[in-house]
């Protein structure tokens, strides 16, 4: 074992490492991860300072103070209500103990009752418009505060610099999720919550300001316990803090591994990572599971504390009220009063706490978003420099001088070194070097994604950095190999390479996709060009994604042009083809190619050659050929065909031109050559539209223009003409150099960096050409915000369904937890009714006249046992429940994940499944799904008992007041039902509009260089506040129903209460029941009617928390039929792969087959080449392969002497002896280490083997470099690699598994030809070990490394042979590899 080998392994840290490493590379980074962890709200620095109320209100502006100021002043009046009840049922109460004390006649109890019954009604009216405007108000400010973060938030994020999202220890895709989370949960908290707690408040001061003033001695009595309790409860509150923190940050962490799983799930079934993401995910929610059960004992405690002062206070209050009875002393009235007042007071803040655990989360987001904010503003911010430079016209010279930069996240590793290049206006310009040697640096960098950290770029001799970006970004077009589309159309992602993509004509777009090739694409499309491509492309192949991205780029036609790569995932005809046509459609401007193509460089091209950051080598190509000991001589040695290495590459590819030309012009009818005229005919066909569309993807608006019949009926014209430039840019000449020797390819003279005082005369404009025509429909969007969501225009899912999911859930001991909970539960709502009874024996003592003082004491002391009983039940109830409920959300989260990462590839490319959906659906629906059993069961459970217990003994004592009481309920329960359908309604349309608008966010930053480079800031800006505007307009909706009904439910009560009362007075003054067991049935309904209304106040709450959970149940309940668990033979792969017959279509387009009778054959231990025209459905072979589909008809077998069929093998077992390299590299944002032992299980592997598979791929030395060797990140996706450096990361991953069978699809098209052939050399290697090795490939030199080569055309084997006999065949193979 190697010296290396033995330091990773006795690290210790070979999985701990994975997404959390536990070393970074330099200093700087460790600033960084504190950074991320505090703007997440964790990490090590979340303890530093108490989060204050002040935290909800960071976000709230001058326009929010006339909703916040009149909420406020509502809640407060309506504070007050509950206070002014007291005053009322004090007098009744007075009048009944008089007339039980024979001090009023019956004419005058029912007078005065009556009185009090009518007060207690208006003031029922009263409440109603106060709580229902309050409850109205709460709800606007709530969505005003989140519409102001969204918006604040997008904004600032949008005006980051591309080295703030790099230094994104997690990256922005775990960012974005937790940022929505914590916007929901300050909404939350500063909606009804906040507005109960001011409520409570007033009515607790309100409440006691009556008590004292009604008799100030016995209000210190009865709250002598008060102040040591409030210290009690601030200490208590004082340590949930932390772990709320605690919480979130492990919360963020699971979020973290959704993101990553779901992002990348092709690699994480191919190498059977389920397991081990289901691990990381499980492991973060139990972690955080810990830091709630803290916050629930707290919260428990809390209230418990609460309720035996509340109960407790009636010992010493009754006792000292009935001696001050008497002459001199006050009435029984009056001690009601203050009674009344002084346990509303200390229920109103009982009422306080279950809002407090909101009220918490809310004020730590605020707090969370407000450093998000804060790090935002204190970063470097993307300025447009108005004001500055703005040059009327771009000649088109780039000048780079000198140049040193380093990435931030690699700040000790110079990415170009003193490098100098100048591009002068007109001319293509070629840049190749190995992989990492800081060819896509030089894009970076004149787009201003980066400013060099010494030396100076100039456009045109102005510095970069005195140039307006906008005017930057807007003369200089990048078109990079890893093609970023957007989730729209094909349509409407060619039309944005415009500034003025509103007006784009479908004749524009024709003619940019004829360009790039985009005939058969679009024919072959459900809906032509109106067809959807998918979130990040992925209904398309990485070929027709660089094509779009190309054809973007021509109708976009800027004095500047960057091809970094962007050719890579083309096939031979394509590329020659296209680089044809851009040399053609370039003639006279400037042009840089980035590549390791080194056919691609003419004889008269200029090019430099990067090495490690340093050119080391500049000229025309045929100057450097005549330096055989330069780098580049070895590039084109080995790159080199061997049958070509006699032959002038230049000369060869010209011969190749030559061979397309006269070969497929006529076939494929590309109009720019110009031997070939098309029919009008043959392009209609291709752009026929069909009335299949492929279903879209979360918040992709639709496009509305007349069809592809239109887009086909448009006059041909040679694409090659300039198009309209961008509005907006009209003032900038687009000049240029067009000569005929910088066009045609021919040497040219020496070229020389130019003076500053060199001058720009003779430049010529070039002239648009007008292309629109009469007829013509401009482009048109019509947006639609409304979700694909399951739960869309659906009715509501009963409570009754949801909870019947909760005990399959447990395990025994949470079962048993759970019954406990319930039992205290019930002890709890056992206990109001007896207090009722004892309270009620209490009130008789009042007009005793021998005995009063006993009596008092003695149901005084049977009142403190109750308050202990009852504060002990109500601690386990709230915390055994809470704990049950975290249980049961938790165990639904982990079979919710075990199911999605179950589910079919096809699944994920739904709508209604979309990334941004599954981590909210995992994170925040989870989390309000949990209080229904935690905090709302519990009360509804209690406030049903206590009904039935009071009604069942108030029954017992004065059945006739009882069923009074009853002929109410018809009535409650109707408004109550009501209330709950408006709630739940406008509560799921609230949260679709929310998540389409978190969609678009989450899209924008997830693309944020494209939305750069594209300049498309505005129009995402636009596409937002749509969205946002959208929700808050449903917001402002739901708070106008909600607060109505909620007025309502709230003062129905009062109105029942006024009518019990009455109804008391008459049966008291009738004398057929007692006075006493009067008094008893009033205290009975009354505590059984306040703690129904209390459960009635949480409708809206649980409204949500049912929403949230019919989204994660949706999950939780995915079925388990994937065609990946069709098979359970579990075999090794020990003969031939044979694919007989083998038709297939994607599930979202099953009209259109992309694989067509497909016959071919794999011997074991050989390496087969599969090649084809991009789109022919090589990469879909490979899929087939590993089963991430199966076909729709024919079968795939392995000739293990049983001749099984895929569909019979199991599918984990077949995958652990295939491994892959897909066409773009998918990492993990972990060490090098983890990424490479991905999928590998623990113990079957060491470090030794996981450095031999980096030196086999050639990646070893590159990782040796890097500060912490193998235990450096990779940042998101592999950001802080190369592309190439990348693919060569994954390429070992693949040989560590040792796999039977290694499919390369396109693996070496990243790669230099260096680093290629090391991949070529270790394919050989493998082979001799007797690894069947597929190699999906462009590459005629890989394709020599075959043993066997089949190729492939519209889905079907066409041609298969070796390559010699294919050579001599000059078939299909000859032209789909360029006339060898």
């Amino acid at each position: 074992m190697t010296k290396l080998a033995e330091n990773i392994e006795n690290s210790g840290e070979r999985i701990d490492y994975w997404r959390r490493p536990a070393k970074k590379p330099v200093a700087k980074m460790k600033e960084i991860e504190e950074e991320e962890q505090r703007m997440l709200g964790g990490g090590e620095h979340k303890h530093e300072g108490r989060v204050g109320w002040r935290s909800l209100f960071n976000f709230t502006t001058k326009r929010h103070h006339v909703a916040l100021f009149l909420a406020a002043a509502l809640s407060i009046l309506s504070g007050v209500v509950t206070p002014v009840l007291a005053i009322l049922l004090g007098r009744i109460f007075d009048d009944f103990t008089r007339f039980g004390a024979n001090q009023l006649n019956r004419h005058e109890l029912i007078s005065s009752v009556t009185t009090g019954c009518l007060g207690l009604a208006g003031l029922g009216s009263v409440s109603w418009l106060l709580n229902g405007s309050f409850y109205l108000l709460w709800l606007v400010f709530g969505e005003l505060q989140a519409k102001t973060i969204r918006d604040k938030l997008f904004e600032g994020l949008l005006n980051r610099d591309i080295e703030w999202y790099d230094k994104r220890k997690d990256g922005v895709g775990a960012l974005i999720p937790r940022c929505q989370t914590q916007i929901r949960e300050l909404q939350s908290a500063t909606s009804q919550p906040f507005g109960f707690v001011i409520q409570c408040m007033t009515s607790a001061l309100v409440a006691l300001s009556v008590a004292f003033y009604f008799s100030w001695s016995l209000t210190l009595v009865i709250l002598v316990a008060v102040p040591f309790t409030a210290v009690l409860l601030a200490f208590v509150s004082s340590k949930m803090q932390p772990s709320i923190d605690s919480q979130k940050e492990n919360l963020a962490e699971a979020s973290r591994t959704v993101n990553g799983a779901v992002s990348s799930i092709e690699t994480v079934k191919a190498f059977n990572g389920q397991q081990f993401e289901i691990w990381l995910f499980s492991s973060a929610i139990s972690e955080a599971a810990k830091y709630y059960l803290i916050q629930a004992r707290s919260n428990a405690l809390q209230i418990s504390l609460v309720t035996l002062v509340t109960l407790s206070m009636f010992v010493q209050g009754f006792w000292y009220g009935s001696t001050l009875l008497g002459p001199g002393g006050i009435t029984a009235g009056q001690i009601m009063t203050t009674f009344w007042s002084c346990m509303t007071a200390t229920q109103s803040f009982e009422q306080i706490l279950p809002h407090m655990i909101v009220i918490e989360k809310g004020k730590a987001a605020g707090a969370a978003l407000k450093a998000v904010m804060f790090k935002m503003e204190r970063g470097r911010k993307v300025t447009d420099m108005r004001g500055c430079q703005v040059p009327k016209t771009c000649v088109g010279d780039v000048d780079v001088r000198n140049v040193s930069f380093a990435y931030p996240t690699r700040p000790n590793q110079w990415a170009l070194d003193h490098a100098s290049f100048f591009f002068p206006a007109g001319e293509t310009t070629f840049v190749i070097g190995r992989s990492g040697s800081g060819k896509s640096t030089l894009g970076n960098l004149l787009l201003r994604y980066y400013e060099p950290n010494s030396g100076g770029v100039f456009i045109d001799d102005y510095p970069i950095q005195t140039l307006d970006l906008s005017w930057v970004r807007n003369v200089i077009t990048l078109v990079q190999q890893q093609s970023v589309l957007f989730n729209e159309t094909i349509f409407r992602n060619i039309a944005l390479g415009r500034r003025d993509h509103e007006n784009i004509t479908m004749g524009d777009v024709k003619m940019a996709s004829q360009f790039a090739l985009l005939q058969e694409t679009i024919s072959d499309m459900p809906n032509g060009v109106d067809t959807l491509v998918g979130s990040g492309g992925s209904a398309m192949s990485g070929g027709q994604r660089q094509r779009i991205a190309i054809a973007r780029a021509r109708l976009r036609d800027t004095p500047i042009l960057i091809l970094d790569e962007s050719t890579s995932a083309l096939d031979q005809i394509s590329r020659s083809l296209v680089m044809d046509a851009i040399r053609e459609w370039r003639c006279g401007k400037t042009t840089i190619v980035i590549t390791h193509d080194v056919s691609q460089v003419l004889d008269g091209d200029f090019l430099y050659v990067l090495d490690e950051g340093k050119v080391v080598q500049e000229g025309y190509r045929k100057a450097l050929e005549g330096d055989p000991g330069g780098l580049f001589c070895s590039f084109v040695k080995a790159g080199a065909d061997p049958m070509d290495l006699g032959q002038n590459s230049s000369q060869k590819d010209h011969r190749f031109s030559r061979t397309v030309q006269r070969s497929y012009s006529a076939d494929l009818g590309f109009p720019y050559l110009r031997k070939f005229e098309m029919s009008q005919d043959s392009l209609d066909t291709r752009y026929s539209n069909s009335s299949q569309h492929i279903p879209s993807v979360f918040v992709s608006p639709t496009v509305s223009f007349q069809g592809a019949k239109e887009f086909s009926q448009l006059p041909l014209q040679p694409p090659v003409m300039p198009l309209d430039p961008p509005r907006g840019m009209e003032s900038i000449e687009l000049t240029g150099r067009a000569t005929a020797a910088n066009c045609s390819g021919l040497e040219k003279p020496e070229r020389r960096r130019p003076s500053s005082a060199i001058s720009r005369a003779g430049s010529m404009p070039s002239t648009p050409s007008s292309i629109a025509s009469s007829g013509v429909t401009s482009w048109k969007e019509k947006r639609v915000f409304t979700r694909g969501s399951t739960t869309s225009n659906k009715p509501l899912v009963p409570l009754k369904k949801i909870f019947a999911t909760l005990w399959p859930a447990l395990n025994w001991r949470m079962r048993i937890t759970l019954i406990l909970g319930f039992f205290s539960a019930l002890a709890h709502a056992s206990a109001t009714p007896i207090f009722g009874f004892c309270f009620a024996k209490l009130l008789s003592t009042f007009y005793l006249e021998t005995g009063r003082s006993k009596e008092a004491m003695k149901w005084s002391l049977a009142v403190l046992a109750i308050a202990i009983s009852d504060a002990t039940a109500s601690y386990f109830m709230h915390y055994l429940l809470e704990a049950c409920g975290q249980a049961w959300i938790d165990a639904l989260r982990i079979e919710a994940m075990k199911r999605i990462l179950d589910q079919p590839r096809s699944w994920f490319d739904q709508d209604k499944n979309s990334l941004s959906l599954l981590a909210e659906s995992l994170d925040r629906n989870s989390e309000e799904m949990r209080n229904l059993i935690g905090r709302f069961a519990g009360f509804a459970f209690v406030a049903a008992a206590m009904m039935s217990i009071g009604i069942i003994w108030s029954v017992a004592v004065c059945w006739k007041l009882t069923i009074v009481g009853l002929t109410a309920a018809p009535f409650m329960y109707g408004i109550t039902r009501g209330f709950e359908f408006v709630s739940g309604n406008w509560e799921r349309r609230s949260n679709d509009a929310s998540e389409a608008a978190c969609s678009i966010f989450a899209e924008t930053f997830s693309n944020i260089r494209t939305v750069r480079a594209l300049t498309l800031e505005g129009y995402f800006r636009g596409k937002y506040a749509k969205a946002t505007n959208y929700a808050f307009k449903v917001g402002l909706k739901r708070a106008s129903y909600s607060g109505a009904f909620f007025g309502l439910t709230d003062s129905g009560i009062q109105f029942v209460t006024a009518l019990i009362f009455y109804y008391g007075a008459l049966l008291a003054a009738s004398g057929e029941f007692d006075v006493g067991d009067i008094l008893m049935g009033f205290s009975l309904l009354i505590f059984s009617m306040s703690n129904a209304n209390q459960v009635i106040s949480f409708i809206p709450q649980i409204s949500s928390s049912r929403d949230s959970a019919v989204r994660l149940l949706r999950l939780a309940n995915l079925p388990l039929n994937s065609h990946e668990r069709y098979g359970q033979k579990r075999t090794p792969i020990t003969g031939t792969l044979t694919f007989r017959n083998v038709c297939f279509s994607y599930p979202s387009r099953l009209p259109y087959p992309v694989l067509r009778n497909l016959n071919l054959t794999i011997q074991l231990g050989t390496c087969t080449a599969i090649v084809g025209a991009s789109g022919s459905g090589k990469s879909t072979l490979t899929s087939l392969l590993l089963r991430l589909y199966d076909p729709t008809s024919g079968t795939i077998t392995t000739d293990d002497n049983s001749n099984t069929p895929f569909t019979h093998l199991h599918t984990p077992t077949l995958r652990s002896q295939i491994a892959i390299v897909a066409q773009t590299p998918t990492l993990f944002n972990a060490s090098v280490f983890a990424n490479i032992a991905y999928g590998l299980p623990e113990g079957t592997y060491t470090a030794s083997d996981i450095i031999s598979a980096a030196k086999l791929a050639g990646i070893h030395d590159f990782i040796s470099t890097l500060s912490d060797t193998y235990n450096t990140p990779l940042g998101d996706n592999g950001a802080a690699l190369s592309g190439g450096q990348a693919q060569r990361i994954a390429i070992a991953r693949a040989l560590a598994r040792k796999p039977k069978v290694l499919v390369l699809d396109e693996a070496t098209s990243s790669l230099d030809a260096h680093s290629a052939e090391i991949v070529r050399e270790a394919v050989r290697r493998v082979v001799g070990e007797g690894v069947t090795v597929v190699v999906v490939t462009h590459d005629r030199v890989m394709m020599r490394v075959a043993e066997r080569i089949y190729v492939m055309k519209a889905g079907t084997v066409v041609e298969e042979g070796s390559w010699d006999e294919l050579v001599a065949a000059r078939g299909e193979f000859t032209r789909v590899v360029g006339g060898v």
